[in-house]
């Protein structure tokens, strides 16, 4: 498979150079402003705020989780929308990377954003609490479907009102707009690298759905969202 174009036939999971925890800092770095600019032109934050503003504005405050958050542009986000639609948002963030963590920590404060930090492999570690919802950004595609269904349990359990998950659709369209956002937006190696992995490693949404279904998460509401994205929201029965 050419990692330029990629074979969207099936899904196929290679290793991402963002993932290489050798990776040095400061190119880290770089691939994490050039993901924010990608996830502020594609709409990663109105993605997942579609999934939590229904709950939100009903109760008026929630406590939210966002695991494997990176640079925390898209929780910060969530905060700062909440807080334009006058609801109180709780908002916390985790991921393993202390070079992430370290740049979510600056974007928070430059932000004027209470953003809570946890150092933790979403994948083996406990979670820090319980919120009442949990939701995951452009994550699920860098996983094993066993990883991917582990989380899914994780999640779940963690959540007292909502899961939301957004993430990539394995498209041609997604191949096509990967490729230009990741040359017009960033210098990013890693990152122009990375955009194509990632569309061959995504999920169709009917994968994602039997997944969601054998996590035990039954009746998701499944939406599109313009670039390739998909929301899955499940509501805890009451």
């Amino acid at each position: 498979m050419s990692t330029i174009w990629p074979d969207i036939s099936e899904r196929r999971l290679r290793p991402e150079l963002m993932d290489d925890p050798s990776l040095d800092a400061s190119e880290h770095r770089r691939a994490l402003a050039g993901l924010q600019r990608l996830n502020a032109v594609s709409g990663a934050v109105r993605a997942v705020w579609s999934g939590l503003r229904g709950a939100a504005r009903r109760a008026g405050e929630l406590t939210v989780l966002d695991v494997a958050a990176g640079s925390g542009d898209v929780a910060i986000g969530l905060a700062r929308r909440a807080r334009a639609e006058g609801v109180h948002v709780e908002m916390h963030a985790a991921d393993l990377s202390p070079v992430a963590l370290e740049t979510a920590r600056e974007a928070a404060a430059c932000a004027g954003v209470s953003l809570t930090l946890h150092r933790m492999d979403v994948l083996r570690d406990p979670m820090p609490g319980e919120y009442d919802a949990v939701c995951c950004s452009l994550f699920m595609h860098h996983l094993s479907e066993s990883d991917a269904l582990g989380l899914l349990y994780r999640m779940r359990s963690a959540a007292r009102r909502l899961v939301v998950v957004s993430d990539l659709e394995r498209t041609r369209m997604a191949a096509v707009l990967a490729y230009l956002g990741s040359r017009l937006l960033t210098r990013s190696r890693v990152v122009r690298t990375d955009a194509m992995l990632s569309v061959a490693a995504a999920f169709t949404i009917s994968e994602f759905a039997e997944l969601a279904a054998e996590a035990g998460l039954a009746g998701v509401e499944v939406q599109r969202h313009f670039p390739a994205r998909f929301v899955f929201v499940w509501k805890r029965p009451a």
